[in-house]
């Protein structure tokens, strides 16, 4: 499966953005879908991830109640809603494809990644 990833930008803080990721290829029911983002000098790191077989999300604690994660089965698309951004939300987020069997949240779960889409958050 390839992923693409769309939608980053530049916003202020307490706006919103929309991250989609489209996929082309079968995921797999068991496959959970996720978001990572990276900052400048900082490791990678969860967001959060969605069952593709079901409603299951999981969520980052510095994300949850700001961010919610989507799919679109019809259109093999995961979105990612972002509201009250902080800039500390400010990183290349990218999105990936796990098997789902393990700890969702850990990066060694995804092996299909897209390309990352820039998000910027000023104060």
């Amino acid at each position: 499966v390839q992923l693409q990833a769309s939608g980053g930008g530049s916003v202020q803080a307490g706006g919103s953005l929309s991250l989609s990721c489209a996929a082309s290829g079968r995921i797999f029911s068991s496959h959970v879908v996720g978001w990572f983002r990276q900052a400048p000098g900082k490791e990678r790191e969860f967001v959060a991830t969605i069952r593709w077989s079901s409603a299951s999300t999981w969520y980052a604690d510095s994300v949850k109640g700001r961010f919610t994660i989507s799919k679109d089965k019809a259109k093999n698309t995961v979105y990612l809603q972002m509201s009250s951004l902080k800039p500390e939300d400010t990183a290349v987020y990218y999105c990936a494809v796990g098997s789902g069997r393990n700890d969702v949240s850990s990066i060694v779960e995804y092996n299909r990644w897209g390309q990352g889409t820039q998000v910027t958050v000023s104060s």
